[in-house]
Formats: structure tokens, sequence, C-alpha cells
């Protein structure tokens, strides 16, 4: 009997004095530092799940008592009061981060086998649902805290919001609502990460920004602008261009990576480099970083018949850039003016007037192309100094 009463007692022992303590807390900093300091103290892993759900309970009685004031704030705006009563915008934006962090750590025990090897999770499906029922606050709270400056948190509310929407433990919520402003949220997430010199989270975000089709372009490009100014020595450098590799493996019709490829081996190897494009081309002869880039090339070898060639074909691939045509100019007008046969160099000049009034259509303020003193030279070569039309070239110049 007395056996008896002693295995009875072990099966139905109640919580380890360590857990009592923590369960009789109100305090989440007090709560969160007895967890931590008495975690192996715990008896078992159904303990420590019990103890992570106590500190999701002390952060989420800290989110409803704030969002609480918001909703008296907004019930007085609609009765046209202006009484506001002020809440803690970083504190809920850190409450909710808490009770994610708990939760993925409480998660983890929970799924623990206990000790007949039976895993019977107690808390996940109700901290899964109530944290995501407040998670989208963490988006207006890091642009309140972006006006103020305060970049840390910013990367923390936008970095959380971001990264419990991509872990598992929430896989099962409606992911719907937050699809047109996740991409966004995300990009610059990613961009606030890089600014603080943590690229393994910045590409993390990226990854999720890209995709979202309006973000696509924006975060590739400043993925591969950041991965690049990192970029410390030779090593570097070729790790970078293994990893645009594997990037054009599975994107080739991307004309951000392959002229990202194409700038890293212009600085590399240029044989390389050329090589790379002309392969390219064979795969996809209307590419137009490929067909400029190969222009560009030329240009600086100082062939300016092969640089037009190229460049004509770069403009007819894509007619709206200002650069492709004003350089494209420039390699008409050396030819003109190379030209033993007048004939030969007027109808140059022509050409090259031509691509540099398109430049100036398409770029007039010069923002992106300085065409204007190329124009009025190719003007000046055609009509002489005293012409009208080259008067109103020089004006533009």
């Amino acid at each position: 009997m007395a056996m008896m009463l002693v295995a009875s007692a072990a099966s139905f022992a109640g919580d380890s004095d360590a857990l009592k303590a923590i369960m009789k807390s109100k305090d989440y900093a007090e709560a969160a530092k007895m967890v931590k300091d008495n975690l192996s103290q715990l008896a078992d892993n159904a303990e420590k799940a019990k103890a992570y759900n106590k500190l999701v309970d002390l952060a989420m009685a800290k989110v409803t008592h704030e969002t609480g004031t918001m909703t008296e704030n907004q019930l007085a705006a609609q009765m046209g009061s202006d009484k506001v009563t002020p809440y803690d915008t970083l504190g809920l934006g850190n409450a909710i981060c808490d009770a994610i962090d708990n939760a993925l750590e409480c998660d983890k025990y929970d799924q623990m086998p206990d000790a007949k090897g039976k895993v019977k999770p107690r808390y996940n499906e109700k901290n899964r649902d109530r944290i995501w029922a407040v998670r989208t606050h963490l988006v207006n709270l890091g642009q309140s805290v972006a006006q103020a400056g305060n970049d840390a948190g910013v990367l923390k509310f936008w970095g959380a919001f971001v990264d419990s929407g991509e872990n598992p433990f929430f896989a099962a919520c409606d992911h719907n609502a937050e699809k047109e402003y996740l991409g966004q949220v995300a990009f610059f997430a990613g961009r606030y990460a890089y600014q603080a010199g943590q690229m393994d989270r910045a590409n993390r975000y990226f990854e999720v920004a890209k995709r979202d089709p309006q973000q696509k372009a924006d975060a590739e490009n400043f993925q591969l602008y950041a991965m690049r100014s990192n970029l410390k020595n030779h090593a570097d450098s070729l790790a970078f261009v293994d990893q645009l590799k594997k990037m054009y493996a599975s994107e080739p019709e991307n004309e951000v990576i392959v002229d990202a490829i194409n700038g890293m081996y212009e600085g590399l190897d240029k044989a390389q480099q050329k090589k790379f494009l002309e392969e390219h081309l064979q795969k996809f002869p209307n590419s137009f970083s490929a067909l400029a880039n190969m222009g560009l090339m030329a240009v600086n070898a100082n062939n300016a018949e092969e640089g037009a060639m190229w460049l004509r074909k770069a403009a007819a691939a894509k007619p709206d850039n200002a650069v492709v045509y004003t350089y494209l100019g420039a390699c008409l007008s050396v030819q003109a003016a190379n030209a033993e046969d007048p004939n030969k160099s007027k109808q140059l000049y022509q050409e090259a007037i031509e691509a540099f009034d398109k430049a100036k259509e398409l770029d007039p303020n010069k923002q992106v192309a300085n065409w204007g003193y190329n124009r009025y030279q190719a003007y000046y070569g055609l009509y002489g100094e005293n012409d009208p039309r080259t008067k109103a070239a020089e004006a533009d110049k």
C-alpha cells in the first residue's frame, strides 16, 4: 500500500518549485528572467512549454491593454470627442515581438514527446490564433518608429512581421489579407537590415519581397547593390559571381542578374565578360542588357563601328533608354568625323543627330544621360558653326 501511495504521488506530482515561482509572476520582465535562469531546473518538456506559455500570456496582457486604449481612442473620435489617451507604441510593438518569440519557444517544447513518448501539444493553436490577430499592428508600429528615427525599432517590428509570416508555426493562418503590402514591408525591412550590417537578414527579407511582382525589380536591384557593397577582397568577388551564376541559372532571362554578372566580370576578367555576354546572346538575342553592354565594351575599346552596331540593336530592344541613344550618337559622330567620303560622313552625322535628338526627347533635363555637348558637336559637324540649328543645339549643351 505504501508503495502504491508513492507511485500515485509521483504520477500526480504538481508543478516544480521553479515553475510555481514563474507562474505566480505578474511582471513580464521578472518572469522572463526566471525562465532564463531556471530553465534547466524545470522538470520536463511539459513544464518548459508551460513556462514559455506564461510569458506569452504576460506579453499578450500588455498587447490587450494597449490595443484596448487604441480602440477607446477610435470610439471617442467617432463620437466626436477630442479626448485621446496616449498608448505605449514601443511597449505594444515589443510585447507583440515577445509574444511571437515565446510562442515559438513554447511550441518547440510543446511538440516534444512526453515521458510516454507521446506528443500532445497544448498551446500551439491558442497562441497561433491570438498572436496572428494582433501581428499586423507591427506594420503601423514600424512606420511610427520610422518617423521618430528609431531605425532599430523599425527593423525589429518589420522584421518580426516578415519572419513570423514565414514561420511554419503560422502556416495554417490566413495570409491572403497581407499579400498586398507584405512585399513592400519585406523590401524596406531588407533595407533597414542592410543599413544595420545584417546581410543574412537583408537577403532573407529581399527574397520575400521578390515574390511580389510590384517589388521584385526594386528588391533585386537593392539586394545586388547590398551584396556588391559588402565585397572586401578578390575572394569575396569570386564568391559573389558564383552566387550570381546560381541566380542566373534559375532566371536566365532576368536582365538585372545579367547586368550584375557583366558588371562583376568587367572588373575581374574582361575575356569572361565578353564570353558570358556572347553566350547569353546566343540564347536570348534580344537581351537589352547584353546588347547594351557589348556596345559599351566596344566603346571602351575605342571601336566606334562595333559599338554602333551593338547599340543600334540595344535601342531596338529597348527604345526608351536615353543612355543607349547618347552612346550610339557618340559612336556615329566619331565614325562621321573619321569618314573620308563626305557623303558617308553626312549620312553618319544625320544618324548621330537622330540618336541624340531621341536621347533629348527621352531625357530633356539630362537626368540620366549627358547628351548636350556631343549633340552640339554632331550639329556642328553636319551644319557648320553658324547654322541656326547648330546655335540651338549649342544653347542645349
